[in-house]
């Protein structure tokens, strides 16, 4: 079967944010006319339109392009990603709120977005300023109220152990989330990822990660206060409410395949598993010139397929069912790691109760830890 899902990053920023390694690029607007040259000549590689039932658009910053711009990437995305027949197609695009008009968002509605995921953060000026953001929280709520009024979905990410963060602030943040009463949180502990200004920084010991204890008690805490408003935690990091999850990263965590264009994009077609060169520019020059973008490329074998949806599937709160695990991977789980997800289970990590298997709360502490060992 091909691919239900696609996904398209889109590289402009504004500035590059301190904790930031993704593929973007920051304050090039001038090369938006030919960024859309390049996905339009990617894309036309399909050869014909693939119906889909997610379509994302990452970043970078998406709504970074101004509306000509913007238009023309949503037409161009719902010629050669439309709506697979007979189902709702989720469509989803990622968003700062300081970049976002009211005419951007209507634009989006009108093309047929349903679904706006919003880089928040943080609804503290104090943090914003810490995590080098450049919106405020005033600009959060007029972007979160003209997306309702449009008839969007609304997904915000939070971030947590922000430097100098204390408990309390990150509880007031999440209080503060929730009165946006959006449809889904995602919560991510800051990650000091090398290539980024903020690894320099700890490097050189100017900016100092928050103690891990304290990082538990915010990821554990979290928990608890979307749980106690109504929100499903349905994997390690995101929360929705009742019938509000991503579809398109479900589509990822259970291990179907998806489709992807742009700079760094990575997709996985067939069993073979390709991403596109980082840098935006490389990009450019090589598909304009005709050349294909792909800098790696990786053919998975059935069992490094079937490892890596167990992976997935365990990252997932409801586990893993052994019964229909067997039948989708074509391996049974104790086959792909038998002894390894016993001694998980002995430690607490893991529970088994001979029909599914999932993360305990002790297993999502450590999940990040959990995951090479199945691999």
């Amino acid at each position: 079967m091909s691919p239900r899902s696609a996904y398209l990053h889109v590289p402009f920023c504004r500035h590059r944010c301190g904790y930031c390694n993704f593929a973007v690029i920051a304050g090039r607007d001038d090369l938006a006319a030919d960024y859309l040259r390049a996905i339009s000549k990617e894309l036309s590689w399909l050869g014909e339109p693939r119906p889909v039932e997610t379509l994302y658009f990452g970043g970078g910053t998406p709504t970074r392009l101004a509306i000509g711009p913007l238009r023309e990437l949503l037409t161009l995305a719902d010629h050669w990603f439309p709506a697979a027949e007979g189902v709702e197609r989720e469509w989803t695009v990622e968003a700062n709120p300081g970049d976002l008009s009211a005419e951007s968002v209507e634009l989006l509605a009108d093309l047929g977005v349903t679904r706006l995921s919003l880089g928040v953060q943080s609804l503290k000026p104090s943090k914003l300023l810490r995590l080098e953001r450049d919106h405020t929280p005033e600009e959060v709520k007029t972007v979160v109220g003209a997306a309702r009024e449009a008839g969007l979905g609304v997904a915000i990410d939070l971030i947590f152990a922000a430097p100098e963060e204390s408990l309390e602030e990150w509880f007031d943040d999440v209080r503060d989330a929730l009165q946006l009463e959006p449809h889904h949180i995602s919560t991510y502990g800051l990650t000091y990822e090398k290539g980024s200004t903020f690894w320099a920084r700890r490097e050189r010991q100017s900016l100092a990660e928050v103690d891990e204890d304290l990082q538990a008690q915010m990821y554990i805490g979290a928990i608890d206060l979307l749980t106690r408003s109504g929100f499903e935690h349905y994997e390690v990091s995101n929360h929705a409410q009742p019938g509000r999850r991503s579809r398109h990263n479900e589509a990822y965590w259970s291990g179907r395949e998806y489709y992807a264009a742009g700079p760094g994009a990575a997709r996985y077609v067939g069993g073979v598993r390709e991403t596109n060169h980082r840098s935006t520019t490389t990009y450019l020059r090589r598909v304009l010139a005709g050349q294909s973008p792909v800098a790696e490329r990786e053919t998975l074998s059935p069992e490094a397929r079937a490892r890596e949806r167990m992976v997935f599937g365990l990252r997932r709160l409801e586990g893993l069912r052994r019964a229909e695990f067997r039948s989708a991977a074509g391996y049974s789980l104790d086959e792909l790691a038998g002894e390894t997800l016993a001694r998980l289970v002995g430690h607490a990590l893991l529970c088994d109760d001979g029909e599914v298997v999932r993360l305990t709360r002790r297993g999502l502490l450590v999940s990040d830890a959990i995951w090479p060992e199945l691999l």
